[in-house]
């Protein structure tokens, strides 16, 4: 009798070690979820100019910034409001190199005319050399590759009139409006239009990442995707805390 006992309070500490390893384990797969879309809020103070059909300006204010898992080797970016209730923008990018590194979120912009709101060109996520160079439609691109006397990636205008679309029914949540945009912006062909109007492939003007780069990015939303597995050795713990005290009791 002393020694069943003794062997409960023991049975009883194992116990709570594996309810404590059963939470750990559930709790620590949510967290990689956030680095592979760089959800990253922006404040603007002024209005800002972005890719869509027509002029699409965005007035002051804070908005989301993310990558959306395309489930291809595109980058699209979403744009969404503050609470992530409403998508502005679905817009393809292409990768934009920069010789150092910040701490810090940089948005850099395409010159414009006095009086014209500033035209994002591109977003570069805190400590990564790669960044987000903005695809504009065909007309806008031709317009800031003169004004800013730089080479703009575009798609045909035809095409982003479809990706701004309202959706035919009442969007749930905000990533099933976009849906229709991801999957047109997989496939859509993208140039590029030199100051001087000369419209030329991406290859000719912009340098593609190291293969590296690319193998990284294409690893990263499979790291959100084990979360059902941890789930599962979470699920399988709390089973054996439930079986273990039968065992020590006896």
């Amino acid at each position: 009798m002393f020694v069943r006992n003794r062997s409960r309070p023991f049975g009883r500490v194992l116990v709570h070690m594996f309810n404590i390893s059963a939470l750990c384990v559930m709790l620590s797969g949510t967290a990689p979820a956030q680095s592979w879309n760089k959800k990253t809020t922006v404040t603007f103070n002024v209005p800002v100019e972005i890719p869509g059909a027509g002029a699409q300006v965005l007035p002051p204010g804070s908005y989301v910034f993310k990558l959306v898992d395309s489930l291809s080797n595109r980058n699209i970016v979403q744009i969404l409001s503050k609470d992530e209730l409403h998508v502005y923008a679905t817009i393809l990018a292409i990768p934009n190199f920069r010789l150092k590194a910040t701490d810090k979120t940089v948005m850099t912009f395409a010159e414009r005319a006095s009086g014209q709101p500033q035209a994002i060109r591109a977003w570069f996520y805190p400590g990564e050399l790669w960044g987000q160079e903005f695809v504009y439609p065909k007309t806008k691109a031709v317009e800031l590759a003169k004004v800013s006397n730089v080479p703009v990636a575009y798609i045909p205008d035809e095409v982003a009139v479809t990706i701004v679309e309202p959706p035919a029914k009442p969007a749930g949540p905000a990533t099933t409006a976009i849906e229709p945009a991801i999957v047109t912006l997989r496939e859509v062909p993208v140039l590029v239009v030199k100051p001087t109007g000369e419209l030329v492939q991406i290859a000719e003007v912009f340098e593609a990442p190291p293969v590296q780069a690319l193998e990284k990015a294409a690893s990263l939303p499979k790291t959100a995707s084990d979360l059902p597995l941890v789930a599962l050795l979470g699920f399988l713990c709390l089973g054996v805390s439930v079986i273990l005290p039968k065992l020590c009791a006896r």
